[in-house]
């Protein structure tokens, strides 16, 4: 059994040697993966040019604007007093196509629109005794400024409308993404040429926009319970980093309670398997009876199902108990090790709120790279066509409808009814229009690669001052003074390369995901089963090579924190390491990971039925001050609240995960390089000497005492 052991670890390399110069994190280091560092920066050099280009090109009022009929924009320049957009005839929005189309065409309708300061209050129509009168007389003395800019005011009503250059009636509108959106309880004016139920149409418009009263309901209750927003976030920050610091004291008990409480759900499980599997068995309830079918709850009536169940279960429920006998010097040293850690980030509580850099680099990333997309598909000269509301007319046979023109110009030939120059949309023509689809390419892989770098950022920076405390031999006297900064400035200095290169391996495969992604999405209508099993099974060894290459790269981060050489050997070095102790590495992940379970779910529940609590009404008594607001959606804040709590519990234990991961490494490194003799004690702490049955030797006399203090 020994050769058979030392032979596994010769497989997985010599273990590591005693160094008497170290004396943990190196700081004599030099640049690593220099290569990939130039690379990375010139790709964010490039990154940076098409920012500015897409800036140059882009204009994003389009989006963020509406448009009247010459592509002026409302709310800006010459209308900037004209913020909201007025559709002439709103209804041939809904009748001459679906509305989901409409949307995709930025609410552009076949009918004049103009910017104008206010929607229209009350219900008008135009009389038959106005038709003769004047655009003045009728429009603008009464206050209606609806018609198309440069109306003269002599010009007669029945010309306008004929030209539609002015509205024929004005339906009561609410605003609602700067467009003036009629109310659907309205009384359906009479109208030649439009047919069907109004009030329904516009009231389907307004469901499928969703924008109206929701909106400004949403509004209203953010504005009314933002505070105790914010008062959640915090009780949700209080418990989480609570929870850390008292792993110290409970880690032990918890992780016990924990066990045998997956031991007893199974354990029930098992007993609610075999109560079914009993009562169907009595009754003769088989599979054969039932035969196939596509009805999967069917299969809950037949023995054959529970049984399997059963036999699922008890194998689970016999394999934890094994594990708990064999290995539980195993899982005792996890546990100590998820003590030393909430030790560690109580000595350097700046840990704790690291994330919040990360959080503000991954939202300059990510604000980034949305304003370049944003410019760079908003890019091109805008361009206007001839359009007429029915080009089938004898009078508008000669006009050339859908061929560009000048909006500042006046249509040649005024015989055809409404003939009008329309913006159609922007020209793809010109070298950035041309290339939009690979500098949109160029910024995707930016974005990718900048939020992986900024993550191994973050755990290089982490690992870096972990590795400071396990490696202080007297805590915490020789704990470095500012070890967060430190190990951050290290990092920035001698490794931006060799994270970009564990980024960017992980950023192909990434993309390769997404690659497949949308190749799976364009090929859902295939029923070809063979098919579907092969992107199925692509699909699969993708998400497992991007778990292993995390894992991978969190692991080499730490290395380089610790020793400073560059992306390769480090991931070697942590590989082997790892893999020469498999069994632990095991046991303390799936501790690690049912503890920090447990530890969000006790945040993200203790927060949401808190909140449920209080928005809801259900506490009482509080006082003036301490009443819940009165809210149209009570669930809105409740659930705001529970994803908050969710992301702040995310990064605290994040920082705790990376810490245990840190620690877990260097005890192995100093289980290997170090023997517990006077010139190479350990540097682990009590609690683990003491379960692996080890202890540093004590000096025997004054010159081995001083010895013994040079060490370190």
């Amino acid at each position: 059994m020994g050769g058979k052991k030392n032979e596994d670890q010769a497989a997985f390399g010599k273990p590591v040697k005693y160094d008497p110069s170290f004396r943990g994190p190196i700081k004599n280091r030099g640049c690593t993966d220099v290569i990939c560092c130039i690379l990375f920066l010139l790709f964010i050099l490039g990154y940076i040019v098409v920012g500015i280009v897409a800036w140059m090109y882009g204009d994003p009022r389009q989006v963020l604007y509406p448009r009247n009929s010459t592509g002026a924009y409302c709310g800006v320049g010459q209308n900037k007093d004209k913020p909201y957009l007025l559709y002439f005839n709103i209804f041939s929005c809904i009748l001459s196509t679906n509305i989901i189309t409409v949307v995709e065409n930025g609410l552009q309708c076949p009918t004049p629109q103009v910017c104008v300061s206010s929607c229209p209050e009350a219900l008008w129509t135009v009389g038959e005794n106005q038709l003769l009168q004047t655009v003045g007389e009728v429009f603008y003395s009464q206050n209606r400024n609806f018609c198309l800019p440069g109306v003269p005011w002599d010009m007669q009503v029945f010309e306008s409308l004929k030209q539609e250059l002015c509205p024929s009636f004005l339906l009561p509108s609410t605003p609602a993404l700067g467009r003036c959106f009629p109310w659907s309880n309205v009384t359906s004016p009479e109208l030649p040429g439009i047919t069907g139920n109004i009030s329904e149409a516009i009231s389907g418009l307004i469901d499928s926009l969703n924008v109206r009263d929701i909106s400004v309901k949403i509004f209203e209750d953010f504005a009314q319970s933002w505070y105790w927003i914010l008062v959640a976030l915090g009780v949700a920050l209080v418990l989480s980093l609570l929870f850390i610091l008292l792993l110290r004291l409970v880690a032990g008990p918890l992780v016990l309670v924990l066990i045998l409480g997956v031991l007893g759900v199974l354990a029930y499980g098992i007993y609610y398997c075999w109560e079914e599997y009993r009562v169907l068995r009595d009754k003769g309830a088989s599979i054969s009876q039932l035969g196939f079918t596509t009805n999967l709850s069917a299969y809950s009536s037949v023995q054959e199902t529970w049984l399997a169940a059963l036999i699922v279960l008890a194998v689970l429920e016999g394999i934890l108990l094994l594990m708990l006998i064999f290995l539980r010097q195993r899982i005792r040293i996890a546990i100590a090790l998820l003590t030393e850690a909430s030790k560690a980030v109580g000595q350097m509580m700046s840990t704790m709120f690291y994330p919040l850099v990360t959080f503000v680099l991954l939202l300059i990333c990510i604000v980034y790279w949305a304003m370049t997309a944003l410019y760079l598909a908003t890019s091109g000269q805008p361009q206007y066509i001839f359009w007429a509301p029915n080009a089938s007319l004898p009078s508008c046979e000669e006009v050339l409808v859908n061929t560009s023109c000048d909006p500042m110009a006046q249509p040649v030939n005024s015989s055809c009814p409404g003939l009008m120059c329309v913006f159609q949309g922007y020209l793809s023509t010109g070298l950035v229009q041309r290339s939009l689809f690979n500098l949109q390419i160029y910024g995707v892989l930016g974005l990718f690669w900048t939020l992986n770098w900024v993550l191994a950022l973050g755990q290089c920076v982490l690992a870096g001052a972990f590795a400071s405390f396990y490696w202080a031999f007297h805590k915490p006297r020789d704990i470095p003074t500012f070890p967060l900064s430190s190990a951050f400035i290290r990092t920035l200095r001698y490794h931006t390369g060799s994270l970009a290169f564990g980024a960017l391996i992980l950023t192909l495969v990434q993309i390769a995901r997404v690659i497949l992604e949308y190749i799976d999405h364009k090929l859902r209508g295939v029923q070809n089963p063979i098919a579907r099993c092969i992107m199925c099974c692509f699909k699969c060894c993708l998400w497992c090579l991007e778990k292993f290459i995390k894992f991978l790269n969190r692991n080499a981060y730490i290395m380089i924190a610790i020793y400073g050489k560059n992306f390769c050997v480090s991931a070697k070095n942590a590989f082997i390491l790892l893999m020469r102790n498999i069994l632990r590495v095991v046991v303390l992940d799936k501790v690690t990971d049912l503890l920090l379970f447990f530890g969000k779910l006790l945040v993200v529940g203790g927060v949401g039925v808190l909140s449920f609590f209080f928005f809801s009404g259900r506490i009482q008594g509080l006082g003036e001050g301490f009443e819940n607001p009165h809210l149209n959606y009570y669930w809105l804040p409740i659930m705001t609240s529970i994803l908050g709590a969710y992301v702040i519990a995310s990064g605290f234990f994040s920082v705790f995960g990376m810490c245990v991961d840190t620690l877990f490494l260097c005890f192995l490194e100093d289980l290997e390089r170090n023997d517990g003799s006077l010139d190479r004690p350990y540097y682990m702490s009590k609690s683990l000497l003491k379960i692996l049955g080890k202890k540093n030797e004590t000096p025997q006399s004054n010159k081995k005492g001083k010895q013994r203090e040079i060490r370190p």
